[in-house]
């Protein structure tokens, strides 16, 4: 018997409408041989980790282009996931995130950061390297 598929649970957090990069990624990814989930746009962190843990997910994939409020969001699902105890699912993110809020974002726990334009190659050995380890 094989060993499952990486899962790989997608969505877009807040308000962020924005959805063309994500569903770039989305298609790479399968394209991969992963199995994912997109949940689309318009969600709150709690309905994103709901759904990663019912959903068996090992990596979270988000992404946001707006403004600064991306560090809520994403310190929110890290913090839901701790609290679920389900800090084995991985998280990556994309979208506009400055340097300087990186350090503080992968001190919480997110794996991988890809702005505009990151190859998609790229994106899909990192989740294939954080999912293999979920």
């Amino acid at each position: 018997m094989g060993k499952r598929k990486i899962r790989v649970l997608a969505a877009l957090p807040g308000i962020e409408g924005h959805d063309r990069g994500i569903t770039l990624v989305c298609q790479a990814l399968r394209g991969a041989g992963m199995e994912v989930i997109y949940l689309g746009r318009f969600n709150t962190p709690q309905k994103i980790v709901h759904a990663a843990i019912e959903e068996d997910a090992d990596v979270i994939a988000l992404s946001y282009l707006g403004d600064h409020l991306y560090m809520r969001f994403f310190t929110q699902v890290v913090e839901l996931l701790k609290e679920n105890r389900a800090e084995d699912i991985s998280v990556v993110v994309g979208g506009r995130i400055t340097p300087e809020n990186r350090p503080k974002l992968r001190k919480m726990g997110i794996t991988g950061f890809f702005g505009q334009g990151t190859p998609l190659d790229v994106i899909v050995k990192h989740v294939f390297e954080v999912g293999e380890h979920s």
